[in-house]
């Protein structure tokens, strides 16, 4: 059997509808994830890099990641309306890992907003002097705090595909006009919160991922999936932080980092599966995860 399907056992009330790379999704029995207006997101153990799951997955992540999802999603509310029902009125095999939410109609963007300079963002100022459209000072290096919080959409690929970068225009014409100016405007506004909040508590959020879907109710515009866990974004340790460095970090960052050591012995460019994690990574992944949610939220684990 897949991991996917043990990743999602049966639910009574609910069909398994659709998994994803770290979550599986479910509706009510009988309907449709089209047209369902309630939908059951269960984020499993699993842990993905460069496009592929990885082999083991990381014990408890499901749990970290759906505590910090409903933290953030409290805390953001105000910001812009959110997709949560409930994370306690959930089937008791999977308390404390799934969210009861509404059913939106996605939209087909990956809202990425930077406060900082790095990763393929770092290597499209190299080539560009630019990122995602928005030309930037010279100078900058690889951790370099931004004069300001820049909106970079990207296209949002199937399982297995690839995001490509795309423009705001770009984004905006995907979308429409209107739903492409609101989904830019909360997506900024939420980086500029959360970094607020993570900084007070030791994190930089150097950057994050967000999705949005349209109400199947009004329209509106609804912050969905997870938000701002170390699957999504990147969290850095402010008393660590320098720029021109590789920063110390809370998020999936190390296992990439070890993904294309020359220690793991897999070459990115080959196609081929990515090894198996050794327990190290595993362990210390966790605990980074761990930490994160630990200093955003003043409770233990």
């Amino acid at each position: 059997m897949s991991e996917a399907l043990l990743d999602a056992p049966r639910l009574d009330g609910w069909d398994h509808a659709v998994s994803g790379k770290v979550r599986e999704l479910y509706v009510p029995a009988g309907e449709s994830l089209s047209t369902a207006r309630e939908v059951l997101v269960l984020a499993t153990d699993r842990i993905s890099a460069f496009d592929f799951s990885l082999q083991p997955g990381i014990p408890d992540k499901g749990r970290i990641l759906t505590r910090m999802s409903v933290l953030w999603f409290d805390l953001l509310k105000d910001v812009v309306p959110n997709h949560v029902i409930s994370a306690e009125d959930v089937p008791e095999p999977v308390r404390g890992r799934a969210l009861r939410c509404q059913g939106l109609d996605m939209l087909p963007l990956e809202c990425i907003v930077r406060g900082y300079l790095t990763g393929s963002g770092l290597a499209d100022y190299r080539a560009s002097g630019s990122v995602g459209g928005h030309a930037l000072p010279a100078g900058l290096e690889d951790g370099s705090r931004l004069p300001e919080p820049i909106y970079t959409p990207s296209t949002k690929a199937e399982v297995g595909g690839h995001d490509e970068n795309i423009t705001v225009a770009q984004a905006r014409e995907l979308v429409g006009e209107d739903l492409g100016a609101q989904a830019e405007e909360a997506s900024l506004e939420v980086y500029r919160r959360a970094a607020d909040f993570a900084r007070e508590r030791g994190i930089i959020l150097a950057d994050t991922k967000l999705e949005f879907g349209t109400s199947r109710a009004d329209g509106s515009l609804v912050l969905g999936d997870e938000v701002l866990t170390p699957d999504s974004s990147r969290f850095w340790d402010a008393d660590g932080y320098r720029v021109g460095q590789a920063q110390p970090s809370f998020d999936k960052q190390f296992v990439r980092d070890f993904l294309t050591s020359a220690e793991s012995g897999w070459d990115r460019a080959s196609g081929e599966e990515p090894p198996v994690l050794p327990e190290r990574i595993v362990e210390a992944t966790r605990a980074k995860y761990i930490d994160a949610l630990e200093r955003l939220t003043g409770e233990r684990f």
